[in-house]
């Protein structure tokens, strides 16, 4: 059994457990994973444990919240706030954002909701309404705002955000799948960016 490596104030225990859980999501997938386990990981008792988190449902929507709404939630802050043009956001921040998920914990998220999340449709409701949703939506923000200020024109990409995440979900299931063999996600997302907005530009 792993030594705990998470012992610190009382304050920061519900992130220890939430990084001990991911730690145990990401070796053992969600199903296979024990509480008991996640416990010993974070240096807790199991009794103690549930004073956090009822349930190992919680205990997963805690590691979303941890790993990638606050994430998703800073990039949406900076939507809120930047004063660039819609196209220089979507080449820079945004870029950014969507090239870092593919070596990311965020990444080990969608892996295995990809692998469980059918058995397990609260989980997946969960993510949805919490990550992607928000991520459409300020997608959607950024183009409609390029739009009022005559730097897009309208398109079907209006309401396909979706196109903009699209390279990001296949170049994790290819690196699951596949390793990183033949593959620069990067170029990838540059490309879809590039296409995008050469599209979607007035």
């Amino acid at each position: 059994m792993s030594k705990p490596r998470y012992q610190r104030r009382k304050e920061d225990r519900p992130r220890e457990i939430a990084d001990a859980a991911f730690d145990a999501f990401a070796e053992k997938g969600y199903a296979s994973t024990r509480v008991e386990e996640v416990a010993t990981r974070a240096g807790v008792s199991k009794g103690l444990l549930y004073l956090y988190f009822k349930t190992k449902e919680e205990l997963f929507k805690a590691v979303v919240k941890n790993v990638v709404v606050r994430r998703v939630d800073a990039l949406i802050a900076l939507v809120d706030k930047t004063e660039q043009s819609s196209e220089a956001f979507i080449r820079g921040p945004a870029s950014r954002f969507l090239k870092d998920v593919p070596d990311s914990p965020v990444a080990v998220i969608i892996r295995l909701l990809i692998s469980e999340g059918p058995r397990h449709p609260d989980l997946l409701e969960y993510y949805y309404r919490n990550v992607v949703s928000k991520g459409l939506a300020a997608v959607q923000r950024i183009i409609q705002r390029g739009i009022e200020r005559g730097e897009f024109r309208p398109s079907a990409v209006d309401d396909l955000p979706h196109l903009f995440l699209a390279p990001v979900m296949m170049s994790v299931v290819w690196r699951s799948l596949f390793g990183k063999r033949s593959l620069d996600t990067d170029k990838l997302i540059d490309t879809q960016i590039e296409l995008l907005l050469a599209h979607i530009k007035a």
